[in-house]
């Protein structure tokens, strides 16, 4: 009975107004409610037009299912008008490609007529991914940033500020070291690593005695361009 349940739609091969109408709200909803967890499990922020997407995409990728069909022609026809598209972007957060993959794969069987099976699906994934954002699944302990210290150059920058980070059991590397004001200051790239329960401005205020109150910086999120 359940398998019957979720393959009734499936029996339909023509496309009718009344299939494309139910594909679509299915679709609709799917997008919806995958849209609504990617928001829920994403405390830190989001983006309006990435949730947007996520509501338009599954319906999106229906239609064009549903336009194919069964036709090889069409099919090599939408390839080819695809390949017309670039796309330019920037790599994304590998959990907002999981979720664009997400959608499309909603999509893709709701436009094969798999209601039943694209319903199942989705409550699945979107159950799993709230319980492991309530358990933090993953989530580090540590910290890791960028630390940016303006030294004059007659301070030896090789140990500078070890004692510092022993002090406050941080994890160091020294990635890049450069002159500036025409060779009168070295500014020395650190990838730092350390504890949530750091207090960070007491790390900064004894960075700050060592080098003589001049500029440095601490990166929240650095990439690999500011580490190298």
């Amino acid at each position: 009975m359940l398998d019957s349940l979720l393959t009734a739609a499936t029996t339909t091969t023509d496309l009718t107004l009344t299939t494309s109408l139910l594909t679509i709200f299915v679709a609709i909803v799917l997008g919806g409610l995958i849209s609504f967890t990617y928001m829920k499990t994403n405390p830190s922020g989001y983006s309006q037009n990435f949730t947007l997407t996520m509501v338009l995409l599954p319906v999106i990728v229906a239609i064009i299912i549903l336009l194919i069909g069964s036709n090889i022609a069409r099919a090599f026809s939408l390839a080819g008008a695809f390949s017309i598209i670039r796309f330019r972007s920037a790599p994304g957060d590998p959990k907002d490609i999981a979720y664009v993959l997400f959608t499309m794969a909603a999509g893709l069987a709701c436009g094969t007529g798999y209601f039943g099976y694209a319903v199942l699906f989705t409550i699945i994934l979107c159950g799993m991914m709230f319980v492991l954002n309530r358990f933090k699944f993953g989530v580090s302990k540590k910290l890791q940033k960028t630390l940016k210290v303006t030294i004059p150059e007659n301070l030896a920058y090789d140990e500078a500020f070890a004692e510092v980070f022993n002090q406050f059991n941080v994890q160091y590397d020294l990635k890049k070291i450069r002159t500036t004001e025409l060779g009168s200051l070295y500014e020395l790239v650190y990838l730092v690593t350390m504890n949530q329960v750091t207090n960070q401005k007491e790390f900064l205020d004894a960075i700050r005695c060592r080098n003589g109150n001049l500029d440095l910086s601490l990166t929240m999120s650095p990439t690999a361009a500011e580490a190298y």
